[in-house]
């Protein structure tokens, strides 16, 4: 028993997205963004029950419409006389796991090579033709999967190729994809690619959290009576969305209203022109679903807050959002002047930014729900009110925040050096507040040696379902890569026994071969960084923090886990446990504070510690350290800190994890501490200016484990 789509408790804007779309599919899909535990699923699982029925061609597997079947069907041509059956519109849900044959369908290659016979196995697209298609931490899916069903949500067909064998049918679906930013970010690319986005998160107000908490004992309670109570309310939406769907050819978008969505788009500097279509196709949803012909400027309005937010991204560190006023004077600005232009004052009790009466622009209705569905409570706020950033604001945390003050922030630190190259009798020098990073740069790319096997990605060597072919095999189940020329080869001394005429070749199952292809995977990027009071001096550690901020960049870009251990004083800490989101760590790095001693055979071991968790939670994705110092380690009297740190390093050459040593000792004399240690660890040492991409080639050597 699904639960009413009316019953969710706020999220007015999740609500009206879905809708929009439900309206319109050809508005491209909806991205849901927010924290865990704000009813995302529920919310997308409810629509596919207040959708319209759909008529289907019986016994089509792929949901043909009997007044206009596909012509290019798999299981056509179909008769028009054939029967037809009605059917609840479908929710297919695409797992994270998934294959490519899984998500477009599979061609059965031997039995089309040894018997002439196309077979072809649909895929979850043609499953969600005329429905929705719903993706789960849709940021967690590959790429190139995330690329193949964004192709056919904007096509409207799904084609499948196996060489020399295609298979084509239609796949016009409500694509809705859902993700938790904490958990990594989509390429800006990819976020251009769905139609709206909208940020949800848990209400802040108690009485609407008890009604959220009183709602779903109600429902865990009696799933069928609760339903019931919300029948009547359900099948209303149900008839707004059909009626909406029927005006949608009848709405006009005038040449005004389509001067307002191309003012607001370009007020935004948004990249390419997809951003106009989603928003004019948006707002003339809109207007159907308010029963309006004419597309009006609350219609425009509405659509730009829903269709502009996330293409304002421009690093993966950019978080969406939309300025509001920036809103307001596009819309004003566009409108045609009926205002005397020697009365520039506005009538009393109106807004001249609303363009209606008290500054009551009309603005987005939430979803109706026939009722039991309101709260009484003021709605959510439309995206980007009171969280967006100001423009030209820094969005990192400022410097300092969180962190003790301290007089002598601009001073450079030096403490006597002891055996480890640090102040092992004198006092810890005193914690620094945050420094903001330099600038980030392009970095050259640091690798891990060998071939792996792990999630697709663009760092390292690894065997996977998608680069170049390097080799055949035998295939172990089904052939879904067949390298020709060696199946070929295989089956050409067979021939003669085999009773071959003409010219044609006889192929059997013992003769096909598998491609074998090499491709590019994931790591894990495990950063470890000095945040000592040997570090502490301003310009050093800007410099640090831009460098391994650049390298956070090139994580993002290589499709990289990341993780971030810090330390200093007394202790090591994991400062961001592995994850997805480099924004996250980004965000850590910023605010990092520096001082006291140099704890530097504790990071060592922390990160040993983390990688061998790492190791039994993910076991494919092989890891990378990065170890940024500058060779020091210091730490209670009396102790062999150098020799501890070093201890630890050949602990981690011993547990073959690939290492690479960023070395940030500056000055005219050079103790080479850090260098001495990445030997010790059987990784490659960079000096900080050397990480750019205009240096050396910045391949952790082979020679490593020697």
């Amino acid at each position: 028993m699904t639960y009413p789509f009316g019953a969710v408790v706020g999220m007015d804007d999740m609500r009206l997205a879905l809708l929009l779309n439900a309206v319109s599919p050809a508005v491209g899909g909806v991205l849901v963004r927010g924290e865990k535990g704000t009813a995302k699923s529920t919310t997308v699982r409810a629509l596919a029950a207040v959708l319209p029925p759909v008529d289907v061609v019986a016994g089509c597997r792929f949901a043909c419409d009997p007044a206009a079947p596909d012509p290019e069907c798999p299981d056509g041509p179909h008769d028009p006389a054939s029967p037809s059956v009605t059917r609840p519109a479908k929710l297919v849900e695409l797992p994270v796991g998934a294959s490519e044959d899984r998500l477009v369908g599979s061609l059965d290659l031997e039995r089309a090579l040894t018997e002439g016979v196309k077979s072809f196995e649909p895929g979850l697209l043609a499953g969600a033709h005329r429905g929705v298609l719903y993706v789960d931490e849709v940021n967690l899916l590959h790429d190139h999967l995330v690329d193949l069903l964004l192709d056919a949500a904007a096509l409207g067909r799904a084609y499948v190729e196996r060489e020399g064998v295609s298979v084509q049918h239609a796949a016009r679906f409500l694509l809705v994809g859902t993700m938790n930013p904490e958990e990594g970010e989509l390429r800006p690319q990819l976020l251009d690619r769905f139609g709206l986005t909208v940020e949800v998160a848990a209400p802040r107000d108690a009485d609407l959290r008890a009604e959220v908490v009183r709602r779903r004992f109600g429902y865990d309670a009696d799933p069928a009576g609760f339903a019931a109570a919300w029948a009547s309310s359900e099948r209303e939406l149900a008839g707004q969305i059909a009626a909406a769907r029927a005006l949608l050819p009848q709405v006009v978008l005038s040449d005004a209203a389509l001067r307002q969505v191309t003012s607001v788009c370009a007020a935004f500097d948004v990249d390419g022109l997809r951003a106009d279509l989603v928003t004019a196709r948006a707002a003339i949803a809109h207007a159907a679903w308010a029963g309006r012909t004419d597309v009006t400027e609350d219609d425009v309005r509405v659509a730009a807050r829903l269709a502009l937010p996330h293409r304002r991204r421009r690093n993966p560190f950019d978080a969406p959002g939309l300025d509001e006023d920036t809103l307001e004077q596009a819309l004003e600005d566009s409108r045609p002047d009926t205002a005397p232009d020697d009365d520039p004052t506005p009538p009393e009790g109106t807004d001249p930014t609303d363009g209606g009466p008290d500054g009551d622009g009309g603005g987005p209705p939430p979803p109706p729900s026939g009722g039991p569905d309101s709260t009484g409570q003021d709605p959510a706020p439309e995206p980007g009110q009171d969280s967006a950033p100001e423009p030209g604001r820094d969005s990192a945390p400022e410097p300092g925040r969180g962190s003790a003050p301290n007089p002598g922030d601009g001073e450079p630190t030096t403490a006597p050096r002891g055996e480890g190259g640090g102040h092992t009798d004198a006092a810890p020098a005193p914690e620094k507040a945050a420094v903001t990073p330099d600038a980030p740069f392009r970095v050259q790319r640091l690798e891990v040696p060998g071939t792996g096997a792990g999630a697709a990605g663009r760092r390292s060597r690894a065997r996977s379902e998608r680069g170049r072919v390097v080799g055949s095999r035998r295939p172990e189940g089904s052939v879904t890569r067949l390298h020709l020329v060696d199946t070929v080869l295989a089956a050409a001394p067979h021939q003669h026994a085999r009773g071959r005429t003409g010219t044609g070749l006889r192929v059997e199952r013992a003769d096909l071969r598998q491609a074998t292809l090499e491709g590019r995977e994931g790591n894990l990027v495990l950063f470890v960084v000095d945040a000592s009071g040997s570090m502490g001096a301003r310009s050093r550690m800007a410099a640090v923090k831009g460098a391994v901020l650049s390298l956070l960049m090139d994580a993002y870009q290589r499709r990289d886990k990341v993780g971030l251990i810090t330390f200093r004083g007394g202790d090591a800490e994991l400062t961001l446990p592995p994850t997805w989101s480099v924004e996250a760590a980004a965000a850590r790095l910023t605010s990092l504070p520096t001082g006291g001693r140099t704890p530097l055979a504790a990071g060592l071991l922390r990160a040993h510690e983390t990688l061998r968790l790492e190791r039994v939670r993910d076991p494919r994705r092989r890891p990378l350290l990065v170890l940024v110092t500058d060779g020091r380690a210091t730490g209670a009297r009396g102790g062999d800190h150098l020799g501890d740190a070093r201890r630890a390093a050949g602990l981690l050459a011993t547990a073959d994890v690939a290492s690479v040593v960023v070395d940030c000792e500056s000055g005219p004399v050079r103790l080479g501490l850090a260098a001495a240690l990445g030997l010790q660890l059987g990784a490659q040492t960079l000096r900080l200016e050397e990480l750019g991409a205009d240096q050396l080639a910045g391949v952790v050597r082979e020679s490593r484990a020697a």
